[in-house]
């Protein structure tokens, strides 16, 4: 991927990738964070991203597992310190109807959470999921199944939000 290419990819997906990361995570902040550290280490790499090889997969894994990690250095810390933290959630939704969503998806555990998100928001298949989250794709299947069930009793049981039932961001 040249640097023109690479910069039309991130105007493309950035505002798309950190939505996805905050239903993931429910903090703004986080996701928009490790969206652009998943970006800066993905210009290092951009030589060997091709536009047809999924490259925002990449770019979202990344944002993902370095969202973990950073949770699990803050919980360590915490936890080290014999205090607990918490810093009152400041975040403007864009939509009412994706803050109750997101509210909702941070209720489901993160493995249900993960498999919603990359299959309904991001429109992966449930194979693409499966190869994502190094998950079998019975495992799959069966977090969607959990999930949905889960989220429609959080949510009342909502009529989807498109024709297909997809969540959109």
């Amino acid at each position: 991927m040249t640097p023109q290419e690479f910069d039309a990819f991130y105007a493309a997906s950035f505002s798309r990738l950190t939505g996805q990361l905050y239903a993931m995570t429910g903090d703004w902040s986080e996701a928009q964070d490790v969206v652009q550290e998943a970006f800066i280490r993905a210009w290092d790499r951009r030589r060997t991203f091709d536009l047809g090889d999924a490259p925002e997969a990449w770019i979202r894994t990344t944002a993902r597992r370095l969202a973990i990690s950073r949770w699990r250095r803050l919980a360590r810390g915490l936890h080290l310190a014999g205090r607990h933290h918490h810093e009152p959630l400041t975040v403007e939704p864009p939509t009412e109807e994706y803050l109750m969503l997101v509210i909702a998806l941070r209720d489901l555990p993160e493995a249900q959470r993960t498999a919603m998100v990359l299959h309904h928001m991001c429109d992966l298949s449930v194979e693409q999921v499966a190869a994502e989250t190094g998950a079998s794709v019975s495992a799959v299947k069966s977090r969607l199944a959990r999930g949905r069930t889960a989220l429609a009793a959080r949510l009342g049981e909502q009529p989807p939000t498109s024709e297909e039932g997809r969540l959109h961001v």
